[in-house]
């Protein structure tokens, strides 16, 4: 399967950007989905994942109640809502797909928030 994270760029703190990955290749097989996010230093986290067959949603505690992760599975495409944007939301946001107990990844996408 292969991803492909669109959607980032620059924007103030308090705005809002939304995150597209789209999936192809053996998508019937995904499980589940989500977006991590790095930033220099740091190990890549989870912020939002959701289970592509109940739909359930699961969010960092540091993003809950203003990202918010959804798909679309007719077209294949995840996801992801950031609003009210802070600073620390500054990093660069992958697009991951479970499948048969393996991992795949985007390549990734910029998100920088000003002050």
């Amino acid at each position: 399967v292969q991803l492909v994270e669109s959607g980032g760029g620059l924007v103030q703190a308090g705005g809002s950007l939304r995150l597209s990955c789209a999936a192809s290749g053996s998508t019937l097989g995904i499980k589940a989905m989500a977006w991590y996010r790095q930033t220099p230093g740091k190990p890549r986290e989870a912020v939002a994942s959701i289970n592509t067959g109940e739909g359930s949603t699961t969010y960092s505690d540091s993003v809950k109640g203003r990202f918010t992760i959804s798909r679309d599975n007719a077209e294949s495409t995840l996801y992801l809502q950031m609003n009210t944007l802070k600073p620390e939301d500054t990093g660069l946001y992958y697009c991951m797909a479970w499948i048969d107990y393996q991992m795949y990844w985007g390549q990734g996408t910029q998100v920088t928030v000003s002050s």
